[in-house]
């Protein structure tokens, strides 16, 4: 269901208001989903690579 102009007028108020008073935070929000994830991805992967290396060195002792 689409937003009236009365509720798309308000959200644009309110968008408004955030974004003059955290600036930070609207660039982080507005940012694509993927480079928000990106990070993770990396952090995932490090960890994934640690485990393996853990578990070689478990089998190896």
């Amino acid at each position: 269901m689409a937003l009236s102009m009365e509720e798309q007028r308000i959200l644009l108020q309110i968008e408004t208001h955030l974004t003059q008073e955290d600036p930070q935070l609207a660039r982080r929000l507005s940012a694509p989903v993927a480079q928000r994830r990106g990070r993770w991805v990396v952090v995932g992967a490090v960890v994934a690579v640690a485990m393996v290396v853990a578990g070689v060195v478990a089998l190896v002792s």
